[in-house]
């Protein structure tokens, strides 16, 4: 006896069988190579991360430990969650627990921090959408999507227009996570429901020149 599931496979597996699909070219012809003044990107970028519920903080490079500690403190964040790569002098002013992430640690143990700290690999200004790749300075793609809060460090020099532009600056065989604000959802009665997915809470700090 077999299972309704097992035959609707199997019947999609015959008619492909019987009219198999003609090759077909991908059209790769959109628009590339947009870009847009420092300034431009900054409020753009800014523009979208705010929309999307996201709270938006900028410094210079140099300002990277004060401006993490004031976020994390404002946030009452007093044990956080580091990758391994991650710069350990945008720590220097914060006063409270750290905790270097590790494979070795279960993802359920990561919802007994306050928050996380990242960096992030490239942004899009358009979409206000934050790319992480799993690079040393990210962690494992568990960090940053289970504590309640995502404190994520963006240098303004990789925030790109437009989302070809910002593809084509990434690794294709690296793991790729896509931020676009706080997670949420929304009922079938359209009420807003955050923190269901991932992070309730995502503060963006943009280092404005770097």
């Amino acid at each position: 006896m077999t299972t309704a599931r097992e035959t609707v496979l199997g019947r999609i597996k015959d008619a492909l069988a019987l009219a198999p699909a003609p090759q077909t070219t991908v059209p790769r012809d959109y628009r590339t190579g947009r870009t847009l003044p420092d300034d431009e990107r900054l409020a753009l970028f800014t523009d979208r991360l705010v929309d999307y519920r996201a709270t938006v903080h900028t410094c210079t490079a140099d300002r990277t430990p004060q401006a993490v500690a004031e976020v994390l403190g404002e946030r009452g964040a007093r044990r956080i969650g580091v990758p391994p790569g991650l710069d350990p002098h945008w720590l220097d002013a914060y006063d409270g627990e750290v905790q270097q992430d590790s494979a070795d640690i279960p993802a359920p143990r990561l919802d007994e921090l306050d928050g996380v700290l990242t960096a992030s690999a490239v942004s899009c200004a358009e979409t206000g959408t934050i790319f992480l790749d799993g690079s040393p300075d990210q962690g494992r793609r568990a960090l940053s999507l289970v504590p309640d809060l995502h404190v994520c460090v963006v240098d303004l020099s990789t925030v790109e227009a437009g989302v070809p532009e910002a593809v084509a600056r990434l690794v294709p065989d690296r793991p790729t996570t896509l931020i676009s604000g706080p997670s949420a959802t929304s009922d079938i009665e359209l009420e807003r429901v955050e923190g269901v997915h991932g992070p309730r809470t995502l503060a963006v700090i943009i280092r404005t020149d770097v």
